[in-house]
């Protein structure tokens, strides 16, 4: 299966940068480029894309807007799908990218990053999985979960111990396979166990549990 994506930039340079790289894959390709959110968005509806790459700061719609069309389960914005997003940024500490999380990012990475992480960004994306640019993730989330913000709300289920240990690994950045080796447990269960914990905590992905997992302060050891 050919994952379809649309990268959504400002900068004409970054787009084609991006285009480069993931039609260079034999299982991506880049359906459309925008250089606005607006665009991007009607692109969307037109095309329905797998995976979309957006840019935070982009003009007529901010990239925070695009992600939460484009993520929020199909209701009315002409979309048949969700589709998944990553969000890009420049900027290591961007106060944006928690509001993109919330709105059901599947993960961010920087600009720099080099292009085996944007390729990996797309396909855990496609695979219901996230990814944060390493050299940020710790830094990121305890940005984001600074005493002002409010406390996130209590879990439709409460978390078993394992759970909550499993969630704090996630947040660390750490793959169902580290998981499994650190605790000696098959990558299967810590998959049935992530998947219990996105059902408990009410998140679309690995990346709301890790915000979870920061803000209630088991992240980070």
């Amino acid at each position: 299966m050919t994952i379809r994506v649309l990268v959504a930039d400002d900068q004409e340079m970054v787009r084609r940068s991006l285009r480069r790289i993931l039609d260079n894959e034999p299982d991506m390709t880049v359906v459309a480029e925008a250089a606005d959110g607006r665009a991007a968005v009607d692109l969307a509806r037109q095309l329905q894309p797998d995976v979309a790459l957006v840019d935070i700061r982009m003009p007529l719609m901010d990239g925070l807007e695009v992600t939460r069309l484009l993520a929020a389960t199909p209701s009315g914005h002409g979309l048949t799908q969700a589709t998944r997003v990553v969000v890009v940024t420049t900027f290591d500490l961007d106060e944006y990218v928690y509001t993109a999380l919330r709105h059901g990012a599947s993960g961010f990475l920087l600009k720099r990053a080099g292009p085996a992480l944007f390729v990996e960004a797309v396909r855990a994306a496609m695979a219901g999985d996230s990814l944060i640019s390493p050299s940020i993730t710790v830094r990121l989330l305890r940005h984001i979960s600074r005493p002002r913000r409010p406390r996130p709300p209590s879990p439709l289920e409460p978390l078993t111990e394992r759970e909550t240990e499993i969630a704090g690994l996630v947040s660390e950045g750490k793959t169902n396979a580290d998981i499994a080796a650190e605790l000696f447990i098959s990558p299967g269960t810590v998959k049935t166990h992530v998947a219990s914990v996105q059902r408990k905590l009410g998140v679309r992905n690995r990346v709301g549990i890790a915000v979870w997992a920061w803000e209630m302060g088991y992240g980070g050891r």
